[in-house]
């Protein structure tokens, strides 16, 4: 990350740079900051492509043609999946690239044991931009919030963060709306939070589970029909409430083993301060209880699918027999 911010500063760029990582708006952010500075407005020799079609010998082919009337040439690649598969021959392109092409690639997950991203990482510059922890991601709104001229409480940043989630970009949406909505105030409450900030779905379904974990069975369904009442497809919740009983399985597992949060975060993939929270919905149900929700989760899908059972009637069910006191 140094070395990235320090060749943006300087101008000394290398030829190779891979932003990679589930933190969607520091890679668009610094995919941006690195075309402006390596090409600046140059749309003659600036190449964007997207997508898992892309061609390797068009590449090749733009990479090996000189710059019009400049002294570089530059191509982004995003989302193309080459540093999964099929990127043998850029990699082997790479190895030794016309000197006056620069390459940045972009991608949500790469293999480190492909070619192109043992390549790219030798060669160039790789930087993961994984999804910050909880006293970063603090600092950064606490900033935002400074250039604001506003202020905000410990436990009002607490539910902020609770309330967007960890997504950056999202965040910063979020907080664009709030200090919209707190124009002629100098102090963010939770309450302008709570009126004006959306609830992600998956604060949505973490809510709904609690609920049936609770049996508050008329909470669990109020969730759902406000979640179709957004136009939520039922399967697309189905599959979100399957996702945290099987997150719930894993962390019970893991704390049954000893486990603290943290460590339990960084096996399912949860922030720490997020993790915590899991830990105590799973406390909730004992681990047979859990295995066997997955479990009709995936009936529930395929009853669907078959055409057995109606989609919005089958997460009802789930949820009615989950939830009851019985």
């Amino acid at each position: 990350m140094q070395r990235l911010i320090q060749d943006i500063k300087t101008g000394q760029f290398g030829q190779i740079y891979l932003l990679y990582g589930e933190e969607g708006y520091l890679r668009r952010q610094y995919r941006d900051k690195l075309k402006e500075a390596i090409i600046g407005d140059d749309n003659m020799n600036y190449h964007y492509y997207e997508g898992k079609d892309i061609s390797i010998g068009q590449i090749i082919d733009q990479a090996e043609t000189l710059p019009f009337f400049a002294e570089r040439r530059l191509l982004i690649l995003e989302n193309s999946g080459l540093f999964k598969s099929g990127g043998e021959e850029l990699a082997a392109y790479l190895a030794n690239p016309a000197q006056t092409s620069y390459f940045v690639f972009v991608e949500t997950q790469v293999d480190k044991r492909s070619r192109l991203y043992k390549t790219a990482s030798s060669k160039g510059c790789a930087v993961e931009f994984a999804i910050q922890d909880e006293a970063t991601l603090k600092r950064w709104i606490l900033g935002m919030i400074k250039k604001e001229n506003k202020k905000i409480s410990g436990p009002a940043l607490q539910f902020l963060l609770e309330k967007t989630g960890t997504d950056m970009e999202n965040i910063r949406k979020e907080t664009e709306k709030l200090f919209c909505y707190c124009l002629d105030k100098d102090v963010i409450a939770e309450e302008d939070i709570e009126e004006i900030c959306t609830k992600r779905i998956g604060n949505h379904i973490f809510d709904m589970v609690s609920a049936i974990a609770d049996k508050k069975q008329k909470r669990a369904l109020t969730l759902y029909y406000e979640l179709l009442a957004q136009k939520e497809p039922p399967m697309r919740i189905l599959f979100l409430i399957a996702r945290q009983f099987n997150l719930l399985l894993q962390v019970k597992e893991l704390r049954g083993k000893g486990y603290q949060n943290k460590a339990i975060g960084e096996k399912v993939g949860l922030p720490g301060f997020i993790a915590g929270k899991y830990v105590t919905q799973a406390a909730s149900f004992d681990t047979a209880r859990l295995r066997e929700a997955v479990e009709e989760c995936v009936a529930a899908e395929e009853a669907v699918k078959t055409g057995k059972m109606n989609d919005n009637i089958s997460v009802e069910m789930l949820i009615v027999k989950y939830s009851s006191q019985a």
